[in-house]
């Protein structure tokens, strides 16, 4: 069976980002290369995040995961953010990403996928949500970025 993974949107935006060569590059090649090893999901967040960008970027990202099966944003995923937010770990101002891993902790995704080094793939936020989940019954998902998926061979 497949690890599920839930895709945050830095990781459909470094796809196409000019500006960050080695990210595009690495993300490009783990995503035509490796995602299929994989069950990935996104959420209407992500498609929304996606929307907000100019054409014709727009299009190529809502075209990648076009196909993608979502996971919906549940009450619980909305409460469960909220607790991330009421106990510090996110600051309000950032619920996105709060909601981003609330959504992927109550859908039991094996892994959420990020370049978002500043909000989700922090390590000390990360002992704080595992921490917090924990305590709180809910799955804790790992927390990589695309290079930590990708499959080397020697």
């Amino acid at each position: 069976m497949k690890k599920s993974i839930y895709l945050e949107t830095s990781v459909i935006g470094a796809y196409l980002d000019n500006g960050e060569t080695f990210r595009r590059d690495l993300t490009i090649r783990w995503w035509e290369h490796e995602l299929s090893d994989y069950a990935p999901y996104i959420s209407p967040l992500v498609v929304r995040e996606l929307e907000r960008t100019d054409e014709p970027r727009r299009s190529a990202y809502l075209n990648l995961v076009r196909d993608m099966p979502q996971f919906e944003i549940s009450e619980e995923a909305a409460i469960l953010a909220e607790g991330y937010v009421s106990r510090g770990i996110f600051h309000r101002k950032y619920i996105g990403n709060a909601l981003h891993v609330a959504l992927a902790s109550v859908n039991k995704a094996d892994m959420i996928v990020t370049w978002d080094f500043g909000y989700i793939a922090n390590v000390h936020r990360q002992s704080r949500i595992q921490l917090f989940n924990t305590i709180a019954g809910f799955f804790v998902p790992m927390i990589v970025t695309p290079e930590f998926l990708i499959n080397a061979e020697f």
